[in-house]
């Protein structure tokens, strides 16, 4: 039965979405704080797709990897330093979150997710004549020491016990995977299943579809509340007045808390800002995405383009550029790709985004118990491109009164309630 569908957020999930639940027949509108053309999240990130990913952020081991790194602010992980009781309650759940039964019942719905929404990437790519530029070669995840190689070997090892494929390589075989770069590594894991896309086109596709599709778009609109009417959102309290549907959708990324303030709904979620900056003339091409493992740093090539991102800082919703992250990340390019020097990013403009991070790592997807009507999709943080269209189907199945194929119990949005 086609319904009325009003999703909050034009983020990759929100566009997602709106297109998979448009084609499902639902008559769908999406409402977005910033305009058309934007540059949110979704824009300057890594555009990875990882089946490679399946640890969540919360694993053993970070917590005291945090303490260490957050007192340098070129570290891989910064916490500003504040006072700010919901970072507090965040943070406290994390080091609950953070043991080996979490990763243990948490990998297998990671990897089936990504794997799922792999093939949707593929099929999207088919469909729209890659118009997203998307390439599937693989990852390379890049070690500096030998100490970084074996304990990636574990992650390898892991991988394949969980199904996905994973070969550790020394220095030498690295070379050969992928000659167009110059690397200064001890080894690495290749993950072949991982790909990679332009994640500036993949949007910009996504948004075209949803046009084609029929839906409607209310830009430069923000979300000020949500007025409930028995265990129903009954509107939608914007900006430029009070909209109404059948079905509302939560895809607000870092903003979401605020949108579900005073609803009884505790979604905790802290804004994870990520910065990269973009080669348009790199002086060496890599064929195959990376992460540099010691660094936490994705490395993308992009067309003829190279883009270098990473970092987290826990600053709240602040979306100003820090230079002493981005130094961070320049020093660190030339430890694993020689070649390359500082004065190669001279002029290039930095881009920052803010992850919406859950405190456990795994993102909200599935309806509320308090609310009949809504439906939540956010929290993704470092994984939101590649379960964007997985994200998707699932919201279409659920708004439409579909089972999912897969057990959501992880990611129930009522799990901190």
């Amino acid at each position: 039965m086609s319904q009325s569908v009003l999703i909050l957020g034009a983020g990759a999930s929100g566009l997602a979405s709106a297109l998979q639940c448009a084609r499902k027949g639902h008559r769908v509108t999406v409402i977005e704080r910033h305009g058309a053309r934007r540059d949110g999240c979704s824009f300057g990130n890594a555009g990875m797709i990882v089946p490679s990913h399946f640890i969540p952020l919360a694993a053993p081991g970070m917590v005291a990897l945090g303490l260490k790194w957050m007192w340098n602010p070129e570290s891989p992980f910064y916490i500003k330093p504040r006072f700010d009781r919901e970072l507090f309650d965040w943070g406290l759940k994390f080091w609950r979150a953070a043991n080996a039964d979490h990763v243990r019942r948490s990998g297998p719905l990671l990897r089936d997710l990504h794997f799922a929404g792999s093939a949707l990437f593929e099929t999207f790519a088919a469909q729209t004549g890659n118009a997203l530029g998307l390439v599937s070669r693989g990852l390379l995840l890049l070690c500096k020491t030998r100490h970084g190689l074996d304990e990636e070997a574990k992650l390898a090892a892991h991988a394949k016990q969980l199904g996905v494929p994973a070969e550790v390589l020394d220095a030498r075989q690295t070379a050969r995977l992928d000659p167009g770069v110059t690397m200064d590594v001890a080894g690495a894991v290749y993950f072949p299943k991982d790909a990679h896309f332009t994640p500036e086109k993949y949007l910009a596709s996504l948004q075209a579809q949803c046009e084609q599709a029929g839906v409607h778009f209310i830009w430069n609109t923000a979300v000020q509340h949500l007025e409930v009417r028995e265990n129903k959102i009954a509107a939608v309290r914007t900006s430029h007045g009070e909209l109404s549907a059948d079905e509302i959708v939560l895809c607000g990324g870092a903003w979401s808390p605020g949108m579900v303030r005073g609803l009884a709904l505790k979604i905790p979620i802290q804004a994870g800002k990520g910065y990269s900056l973009t080669l348009p003339q790199p002086r060496e091409l890599p064929q195959l995405c990376s992460i540099f493992s010691e660094a936490r740093m994705a490395i993308t090539p992009m067309g003829q383009a190279l883009r270098f991102g990473g970092t987290m800082e826990m600053a709240g919703l602040n979306e100003a550029i820090n230079p002493v992250r981005i130094q961070g990340i320049i020093k660190s390019v030339a430890k694993y790709f020689p070649r390359f020097a500082p004065e190669d990013f001279q002029g290039i403009q930095p881009w920052c985004g803010l992850r919406p991070c859950s405190p456990d790592g795994l993102p909200y997807l599935g309806r509320t118990r308090k609310y009949a009507n809504l439906t939540l999709a956010t929290g993704h943080a470092m994984m939101g491109m590649s379960l964007s269209l997985i994200t998707g189907q699932i919201v279409s199945e659920i708004v439409s009164g579909e089972r999912p194929a897969f057990d959501l119990s992880l990611l129930s949005p009522d799990r901190f309630a």
